[in-house]
């Protein structure tokens, strides 16, 4: 007969859940421990995900805070951009504008590839959480029978 422990599993943004797994890593199903090695992999790329979606997300509101203040300059207004720990002088506003606003474009479309990639992640954690709740469920069957 197994003896079983609680061992809990968080996937970020989905529902914690907890597995009664036998003691001993040895005595889990070797099935069982690749989808549970599976899950923890899903769980780091969702958090690399979320991590570089949030750094896009800040990188946007800066650009388009850049390009509100770029638009605001009247006439002679001196603006200076930052290139590595230089200060260099622009000197034309409206291609300065067109470059900031491309930027934004980029980093729009990596935003939506990375929600996207974000989603199809938690989708296949949802899966691979109900798959393990089944075969766990079916392995106290057993062990109650």
């Amino acid at each position: 007969m197994l003896s079983f422990s609680v061992y809990g599993l968080c996937t970020n943004n989905l529902l914690t859940m907890f597995f009664y797994l036998p003691t001993m890593p040895e005595e889990i199903p070797q099935q069982l421990q690749d989808q549970i090695a599976r899950l923890q992999q899903l769980r780091s790329q969702l958090q690399m995900i979320v991590q570089q979606r949030q750094q896009v997300e800040i990188r946007l509101k800066e650009l388009e805070h850049a390009i509100e203040e770029v638009e605001k300059l009247e006439g002679k207004g001196e603006i200076y951009r930052s290139i590595g720990s230089l200060l260099i002088k622009v000197e034309n506003k409206d291609k300065l504008l067109e470059e900031l606003k491309e930027d934004k474009e980029t980093y729009e479309l990596r935003k939506t590839t990375l929600e996207k990639q974000e989603e199809r992640i938690k989708e296949k954690l949802s899966e691979l959480q109900n798959r393990l709740e089944d075969a766990l469920k079916t392995a106290r069957k057993a062990q109650g029978a």
